[in-house]
C-alpha cells in the first residue's frame, strides 16, 4: 500500500508532524510518521524511527549529522519508491530540518508529491528546491508548536499533499504517445522555439520546453539523464554566457554531460549568447560598470558579451562537445543571437557574434556525424526554426536506422 510519509526532526517539531499525520488521515490517506532528530529522543511516536535506516551513531558535529541523516533518508526513500510504496513526501523543518530533507525530495522523481512547510520557504529557495518540482509552503509562524496560525497553516499542507495523492494523474494520461523531445527556450528565443515546439507536435512529438534560466538547463538534464527525453534540441544555451562571465543564471560545470552522455540526437544552437544575466540595475557588478547594459525589467539586467567573452564562451562549449561520441549538429545563425541582435536593436554586435562563430569553428571537433550549419538567418527567422528541425528529423533517423 502506497503512503505519505511525513518527515521532520520529531525531538523539536512532533506535535506538529504528528498533527498533520492525523489531518491526513482524516482525509482518508495513509500517512506514515518519520523521525529525523538528530540527537535527542522524539517527542512523539513515530511509525518510522530514524534508527530503522540511519546510521546509529551521527556524532557531535549537528552540520555533519544532518548530511549523513539526509543522505540516509534519500536511499530509504528511494527504495520505498521503488518497492511502488511511496505516495508522496511531506516534511517539516527550519533551516536545518529544510536543509535535511529537501536533498531526499530532489532524489525522487519528477511528478511524485512533494511539498515542504518550511521557515525558509520566503527567502531563496533555489538550494532546497534544485531542478525539482518541490512545493514549498511558508510556516510564516515557525515550526514551533500548535496555534491558530499554524493549525491552519499545516492543515493546509496535510489537505493540499491529500489531494495531490487522492488526485493523481493517471499512468496512462502522463505518457506520450510520440518520442519526446526537451528544448530550451528565453523570452528572446521565444518565436524560434515555439515554432519549433509546434512543428515537432503536429508530426506526433511531446515537446518539453525548459526556460534557459540555468535550473531549467538542469531540470532538462536530469529528465534526460533519467530517460525520459528521446532528443534535444538546445536551441538557447544562454545560461553557459552566465557561467563563463559571470551572470546570476549559470547553468553549471556538468551542462551538456547528461545530453552527451545519454547519446540521443542532439541539435543545438546559440541562442541569447550575446547576453548575460544580473538582477535590478543597482545589482550589477562594479567590473561591468561602462559596458553595454540593457535594463529588461526592474529586476533583469542584461550585459552585452563582448567579442572576447564570446570567445572564450565557445572555447568552454568546445571542450564539453569534443567529448561526445554520439552525433550533434550545431546550427549557427549569422544574423543574430536573440531578439535584442538583430539592426537597430541595442545588442547588434556582428563583431562579436563573429568571434563567436569563428572560435567555435577553430575549436570544435567535427566530422560527418559532427557537423556545423551557418546559415544567413536570425535565430527567429521561421526558416531556422525549419531548419533546427529538420536536422533533428535526419540525425533521429539516422539513429533509428542504426
Amino acid at each position: 500500500m502506497k503512503s505519505i510519509y511525513v518527515v521532520a526532526t520529531l525531538d523539536t517539531k512532533g506535535a506538529e508532524a504528528q498533527f498533520v499525520v492525523e489531518r491526513l488521515r482524516a482525509c482518508g490517506a495513509s500517512a506514515l510518521l518519520v523521525d529525523v532528530g538528530t540527537h535527542a529522543p522524539p517527542a512523539v511516536v513515530p511509525d518510522i524511527p530514524r534508527e530503522s535506516f540511519a546510521p546509529p551513531e551521527l556524532g557531535d558535529d549537528r552540520g555533519a549529522a544532518v548530511t549523513a541523516l539526509s543522505a540516509a533518508l534519500s536511499a530509504f526513500l528511494l527504495e520505498l519508491h521503488a518497492a511502488g510504496r511511496v505516495a508522496g513526501v511531506l516534511g517539516l523543518g527550519g533551516g536545518g530540518g529544510t536543509a535535511l530533507v529537501t536533498p531526499a525530495m530532489q532524489a525522487l522523481p519528477v511528478g511524485l508529491p512533494k511539498l515542504m512547510v518550511s521557515t525558509m520557504a520566503a527567502g531563496n529557495c533555489a538550494p532546497y528546491v534544485g531542478s525539482s518540482d518541490i512545493a514549498m509552503l511558508y510556516s510564516v509562524v515557525d515550526v514551533a508548536g500548535l496555534n491558530r496560525v499554524s493549525r491552519r497553516i499545516l492543515s493546509n499542507a496535510a489537505h493540499a499533499m491529500a489531494g495531490m495523492v487522492r488526485f493523481e494523474t493517471a499512468e496512462a494520461e502522463s505518457q506520450a504517445s510520440g518520442p519526446t523531445v526537451a528544448m530550451t527556450m528565453f523570452g528572446v528565443t521565444t518565436p524560434c522555439v515555439d515554432r519549433v515546439r509546434q512543428t515537432l507536435a503536429a508530426g506526433g512529438h511531446e515537446c518539453l520546453v525548459f526556460h534557459a534560466t540555468g535550473s531549467g538547463d538542469r531540470a532538462m538534464e536530469n529528465l534526460v539523464r533519467s530517460g525520459l527525453v528521446d532528443g534535444v534540441i538546445d536551441a538557447t544555451t544562454t545560461a553557459v554566457a552566465d557561467e563563463v562571465v559571470g551572470g546570476v543564471l549559470r547553468c553549471g560545470p556538468t551542462r551538456f554531460d547528461a545530453i552527451l552522455a545519454a547519446r540521443v540526437p542532439y541539435v543545438w544552437s546559440l541562442g541569447a549568447l550575446d547576453m548575460v544575466n544580473f538582477g535590478a540595475r543597482d545589482t550589477v557588478p562594479p567590473q561591468f560598470a561602462g559596458r553595454l547594459l540593457h535594463v529588461h525589467n526592474a529586476q533583469v539586467t542584461l550585459l552585452r558579451t563582448t567579442a572576447d567573452e564570446c570567445r572564450r564562451i565557445a572555447r568552454w562549449i568546445a571542450a564539453k562537445l569534443n567529448t561526445a561520441t554520439a552525433p550533434w549538429t550545431l546550427v549557427i545563425p549569422e544574423r543574430g543571437l536573440s531578439a535584442l541582435d538583430a539592426p537597430g536593436l541595442p545588442f547588434h554586435d556582428p563583431t562579436a557574434d563573429a568571434a563567436l562563430f569563428a572560435e567555435l569553428e577553430a575549436t570544435l571537433q567535427t566530422s560527418p556525424e559532427r557537423r556545423i550549419v551557418r546559415l544567413p538567418l536570425h535565430v527567429n527567422d521561421p526558416d531556422f526554426s525549419a531548419a533546427l528541425v529538420a536536422e533533428y528529423n535526419r540525425l533521429a533517423a539516422a539513429g533509428s536506422a542504426l
